[in-house]
């Protein structure tokens, strides 16, 4: 496993300063956004991670977090509609993914930029997969801005990002909820908050044979009203990806494809690096690019993180040092 910072390996990463809670957010697109409510429940709690690492949209929420811009994230997100969605797809048909990213990169620059890693107040590792080789990297050094874009760089959709030497693509392709690198990290203890729980077969709507990566097809006119069809790029990308009726198109077939490959690489790492304690947001129900559910996977999180509290206190009691809450002074 090699660190995407340049250094030799895992052991090189060094630990935590005052070692306590590892939290571990994961992949899952749309459903990231449950991660706002676990954070927010944690911090309501006044549990604070000691170390914490990101996986994809688990990288997003886990920067804006510890830059102080959760409340900004979330605010965004719950602004969120059809039209805006659609907003941000930069459709490119001749390149390495079909969204270009530009105008998501342009909203992350003004909140990200000139932020690197090294000053972040705790340890933080985004985490990605190169692809020539498939192994997994764990950043932790560096420009934040490109160590988020490179962990969620999902393949086919968004552009690989080059980092000293290697493309980098979706974080989620080799390790989902990434409890390995808090471990490595030295935490004590381990929160993993895992969006695949329940996801295989729920987002499917009555009747339909599919599951719904989206709550409309923004390649599809049946799905987008006439006064956003404007926002699509062109005839021929609305060709392209148009789904027929009651099958899925081209973009949601791959969307849930990978879905599925998270799902299982998920229970498999997850065997393997169990987290001390497992946060699991019943979302299987929401689509992957439902991104306009924002205040219901919010509220999801924030529940199933209330519901562990009591777990979690217990763990910390045995876990951590007496004179640690989360890796802060008590």
């Amino acid at each position: 496993m090699v660190n995407g910072g340049g250094e030799k390996g895992v052991l090189e990463l060094g630990t935590a300063p005052n070692p306590g809670i590892g939290l571990a957010l994961g992949g899952g697109m749309a459903r990231g956004f449950a991660h706002i409510g676990v954070l927010k429940c944690l911090d309501r709690h006044g549990i604070k991670p000691a170390i914490l690492a990101g996986t994809s949209i688990g990288s997003v929420v886990g920067a804006a977090y510890l830059v102080g811009k959760l409340q900004v994230l979330e605010d965004w997100a719950l602004s969120l509609n059809r039209l805006k969605i659609l907003s941000y797809l930069d459709i490119r048909v001749r390149s390495a993914g079909m969204i270009g990213g530009s105008r998501l990169n342009n909203l992350l620059l003004e909140h990200f930029k000139d932020t690197m890693m090294e000053d972040l107040p705790i340890p933080f590792v985004t985490v990605a997969a190169d692809l020539k080789t498939g192994h997994e990297v764990w950043i932790r050094r560096g420009e934040l801005m490109k160590a988020m874009t490179a962990s969620f760089a999902l393949p086919g959709v968004f552009p690989p990002v080059e980092r000293n030497g290697r493309l980098l693509v979706d974080g989620a392709l080799v390790n989902p909820v990434p409890v390995a690198a808090c471990q490595a990290l030295g935490a004590r203890m381990t929160i993993g908050v895992d969006l695949h729980a329940d996801i295989i077969g729920k987002a499917a709507k009555p009747g339909q044979k599919f599951q719904t990566v989206a709550g409309f097809d923004p390649f599809s006119d049946q799905d987008v009203p006439p006064e956003e069809q404007q926002k699509i790029n062109s005839s021929l990308t609305r060709r392209l990806f148009r789904r027929e009726h009651n099958s899925p198109s081209l973009f949601g077939v791959m969307i849930s494809s990978l879905g599925i490959m998270q799902d299982r690489m998920t229970r498999s790492r997850l065997a393997a690096d169990p987290p001390d304690i497992h946060i699991k947001p019943l979302i299987g129900h929401i689509g992957l690019l439902e991104f306009e559910r924002a205040k219901e996977l919010i509220a999801l999180g924030d529940e199933v993180c209330e519901r562990n509290i009591p777990t979690i206190r217990e763990a910390m009691r045995l876990f951590l040092p007496r004179d640690t809450d989360g890796g802060k002074k008590k």
